[in-house]
């Protein structure tokens, strides 16, 4: 680990090739560095469902695509995209694996920074030419500052600049037009089975809420069985609230849909945090993830539906998974959050 001069723009790369939640969390950091260094050009690595999220970004220069389902293919066509391109002068290895540390060996870079060895997982810091000073474990986007720290850039109240384009909100409002009473979304299920609360769950909740706030319930998610699985489920169980099946929208609708509502409730996933940054009210379902590294940031923490830890343990910030725990979230508590929700941030009653 070196110092490195402060940064004042110029040719920057960013690998960052997780889902949608950790996508969420390098918007500020690009919005830092180009309000500090307007100069920035940046390129940023990253998979099909993130490239599409920040279709248009104004501080996103530069996309080039991780096919990640072609293997080693993926990693010969970021090197044909890296060799179109003049080399950068600093590199931010944002992820601790070893497909990160692979695309940034790959990646012509005078500068490299990546983790410190303590949490660079897979002997990732080798791939690195300066690492960030070790650091306990704290929140993601806290821990994404730190990279801001060492090159000098300066961060204060997150900016995350993520809107819907004017035609996804004209799509967004012909799904669920407007109506007489909230719209509430539900972000029914992620890839992750533990991270989901149960479909009868969310039926119920949509019967409650219809019923007593005349609510309006849009389903919100992608095409993967688990998510039609559990969108067949509440469609079945909860006829009388009507829900609106918007699955498989797309992600650029989904971004309208996501701003449209009044209030959102989903467990640890990319919509979520993607309501976290536009500023939609989201009621955060929480036990398999840790909220204190993965929860909403700086906003919307009094949302935070927390069945990670037991009643009163203080329990540390760490990457550690616990098992079994979604159930433990009642439909008392949830409708509670929502109606908190719509009284303090819609001004609903």
């Amino acid at each position: 680990m070196s110092t490195l001069p402060p940064w004042t723009g110029g040719r920057l790369g960013i690998v960052m090739m997780s889902a949608l939640g950790d996508a969420v969390h390098v918007l500020p950091l690009l919005d830092a560095l180009k309000r500090h260094a307007p100069a920035t050009h940046a390129t940023w690595v990253l998979q099909p469902g993130p490239a599409e999220m920040v279709q248009g970004h104004p501080h996103v220069d530069d996309v080039i695509i991780f096919q990640r389902s072609k293997g080693l293919g993926a990693y010969a066509e970021v090197r044909r995209e890296f060799a179109r391109r003049a080399p950068f002068d600093l590199l931010l290895n944002l992820q601790v694996y070893f497909k990160a540390g692979l695309v940034t060996m790959l990646a012509p870079a005078r500068v490299k920074l990546g983790f410190d060895r303590a949490r660079a997982r897979d002997l990732n810091w080798l791939f690195t030419t300066h690492r960030i000073p070790p650091h306990a474990q704290q929140h993601v986007q806290d821990q994404y500052f730190e990279f801001l720290d060492a090159i000098g850039v300066p961060h204060g109240e997150p900016a995350w600049n993520l809107a819907p384009a004017a035609e996804n909100t004209a799509r967004a409002r012909a799904i669920a037009p407007d109506g007489p009473g909230p719209l509430i979304g539900f972000v029914v299920a992620t890839s992750k089975a533990e991270k989901n609360w149960l479909p009868e769950r969310y039926a119920e909740l949509a019967r409650r809420l219809h019923g007593a706030l005349g609510a309006r319930i849009v389903l919100l998610g992608g095409t993967m069985p688990i998510e039609r699985v559990a969108a067949d489920v509440i469609l079945r169980e909860a006829p009388s609230a009507n829900p609106v099946n918007a699955l498989g929208s797309g992600l650029r609708t989904l971004i309208g849909l996501l701003a449209r509502c009044d209030v959102v409730v989903s467990s640890d996933t990319g919509p979520y945090h993607m309501c976290v940054a536009m500023n939609v009210p989201a009621v955060g379902l929480y036990g398999y993830t840790n909220p204190k590294r993965v929860g909403p940031y700086r906003r919307f923490t009094d949302l935070v539906l927390d069945a990670y830890g037991d009643p009163g343990e203080d329990y540390p910030v760490s990457m550690q998974y616990r098992h079994h725990r979604m159930p433990r979230i009642t439909v008392d508590a949830v409708e509670e959050k929502v109606r908190l929700a719509l009284a303090r941030y819609r001004n609903w009653y």
